[in-house]
């Protein structure tokens, strides 16, 4: 049964709370120890690593995990986490980390823990990933983001508390790559325990981890409950309990926050704004971020293998109206995939502009004087950097048709979406790309190496040697004035191939009720809520008439 209001009795009763503390003063132990994230869809997996969806670092990075090292989003600067310290080799060739002690893994009711965090625990997590003959390697498929890989040629551990990586070639991205979401640390005991015991498939369904909160519960589409890690090894005090009310709807997420059945609401429609700005009791946090939506054409499919036809295709859209109508012009139109912000930016001299009689003359060039059919596939859930997919796909739908181009619709359930996709079974698809950390590798190989297209985040299937060796000089290349030009060199052969058509890069919101502090936006990677906090709640307006005008 779908929940409603039962999200909000769930919270606060104290008998399901069923934690310690229950008895505190009733003006804090209920409202105050309790946190509603109302999120956008349902996570794939558990474990990061597996997923490049946004969706699933949200609801899972921050919440259960720590990295080595993480990254200060204001200033750039690289933070300890479960590394205390590193240092690198002179060539660059050798990263070596110590390790921070005393740091417990979750105990929970299908796990307890013997022993702390240590080097193995980093071991295990790593080579996982790298080594194919690795017992957990094709547990959950096999598929990883892929971050170190080309350039870690192996681990070790050099004691308990000291672990060191040697590269292959230097590589200027290597700190990046583990700072972001799905460089987590796993817990070697839990998984040594599911192999002994048969189940190895559920080390990334009922996840154990060193982060602030602990798994709980899970319903999919309807909720994810946490716990407090009461032995996190940060001195922060985080909420008791924390749950993620998945609601696809952002009207249905917008009316739970003005009824107060969320704290939070994920990703409200630039047209939900002004109503939200105009309450006293909801502050809506705004933020640049380093993100792209875009169209990605299947390359491995005809006519879409064909540079003239993607061309065509991209010049037959009208840009401005899709500005306007999706994003309500709370967005910066792209002329490349990297947005402005990003320090390796460079300005396409010559973007694609709207001209339906240059796409028809086009098409006619590559064969296709009639036209033909189509599909475009559209996600159902909003995201950061595309609030309306469907609404989008349509408006594109009109204009392929002025060129003769007959386009198909398509959307599935969010888990079946991403599937299918990875499968290549679209022709094209609207979608984007949200950074995990700050460096322009992050985008241009993960959205388009060939790498990527083996991992499942490309999804125009487009490898270009030139490209991705162009990515490689750059990652080993530690001049910054040096790399800007390479990546120059990388930009302007999308510009000429045209695997994916950049549409905008958007700004990221967030609402909640005033009474949650200790939320900020990230300009690249996923929310965390480890600092989220609850006071008191102030006299309320009467919520009822705007939630009822977004229901209908």
């Amino acid at each position: 049964m779908k929940l409603t209001n039962s999200i909000k009795n769930l919270v606060l009763s104290g008998c399901i709370l069923a934690l310690s503390g229950c008895g505190d003063n009733a003006n804090e132990s209920l409202y105050q120890n309790s946190l509603v994230y109302c999120s956008e869809g349902s996570p794939v997996t558990f474990n990061p690593q597996l997923s490049s969806s946004n969706t699933t670092s949200d609801a899972v990075s921050n919440t259960l995990y720590n990295m080595l090292v993480s990254t200060n989003h204001e200033t750039g600067e690289f933070i300890p986490q479960l590394a205390t310290r590193w240092q690198k080799s002179d060539d660059g060739l050798t990263y070596t980390f110590d390790l921070r002690r005393n740091v417990q893994f979750h105990d929970t009711d299908y796990f307890t823990p013997t022993r702390h965090f240590n080097a193995d625990d980093v071991l295990f997590s790593f080579q996982r990933t790298l080594d194919t003959r690795h017992p957990y390697h094709f547990i959950g498929g096999g598929s990883y983001r892929r971050t170190i890989n080309d350039s870690v040629v192996n681990i070790k551990a050099l004691s308990p508390y000291r672990i060191q990586f040697q590269l292959s070639h230097p590589d200027s991205t290597f700190l990046f790559n583990l700072a972001t979401d799905f460089s987590v640390i796993l817990s070697k005991e839990y998984a040594d325990h599911l192999y002994d015991v048969g189940n190895p498939n559920n080390i990334d369904k009922y996840p154990i981890g060193t982060g602030p909160y602990k798994f709980r519960e899970y319903r999919r589409d309807e909720l994810i409950r946490y716990y407090r890690h009461e032995n996190f090894w940060q001195e922060t005090k985080v909420v008791k309990q924390l749950v993620f009310d998945i609601t696809q709807n952002s009207s249905s997420r917008i009316a739970k926050l003005l009824t107060h059945e969320c704290d939070i609401s994920a990703y409200p429609l630039p047209q939900e704004l002004p109503l939200l700005t105009s309450r006293e009791d909801i502050e809506v946090a705004k933020g640049a971020v380093l993100n792209v939506g875009y169209w990605a054409f299947n390359t491995d499919k005809e006519p879409f293998d064909n540079p003239l036809v993607r061309k065509a295709l991209s010049h037959a859209i009208n840009i401005d109206s899709i500005m306007g109508a999706v994003y309500y012009n709370r967005a910066t139109k792209a002329d490349s995939l990297l947005p402005p912000i990003s320090w390796a930016y460079h300005r396409n001299e010559q973007p694609i502009q709207y001209d339906p009689h240059r796409a028809q003359q086009m098409l006619k060039q590559a064969g296709y004087p009639d036209g033909f059919d189509m599909d475009i596939w559209a996600p159902a859930i909003q995201r950061d950097y595309n609030p309306n997919s469907h609404k989008m796909a349509e408006l594109m739908q009109s204009d392929l048709a002025k060129i003769g181009v007959k386009a198909k619709l398509v959307s599935f359930e969010w888990a079946t979406f991403r599937k299918r996709l990875g499968n290549g079974e679209h022709d094209s698809v609207i979608i984007g790309w949200s950074a995990d950390n700050a460096d322009p590798d992050n985008f241009l190989r993960s959205t388009l190496s060939c790498d990527s297209k083996a991992s499942g985040s490309n999804r125009t299937f487009w490898c270009n040697e030139k490209f991705d060796q162009l990515l490689t000089d750059a990652r080993i290349q530690s001049d910054i004035t040096k790399r800007k030009a390479i990546y120059r060199k990388a930009q302007a052969i999308i510009n000429r191939e045209v695997p994916l058509f950049p549409f905008a890069h958007s700004h990221k919101f967030k609402a909640h009720l005033k009474t949650v502090t200790g939320l900020t936006i990230n300009p690249f990677g996923s929310i965390d809520l480890s600092q989220a906090r609850k006071t008191l709640p102030q006299p309320e307006t009467d919520p009822s008439t705007e939630a009822e005008v977004l229901d209908k």
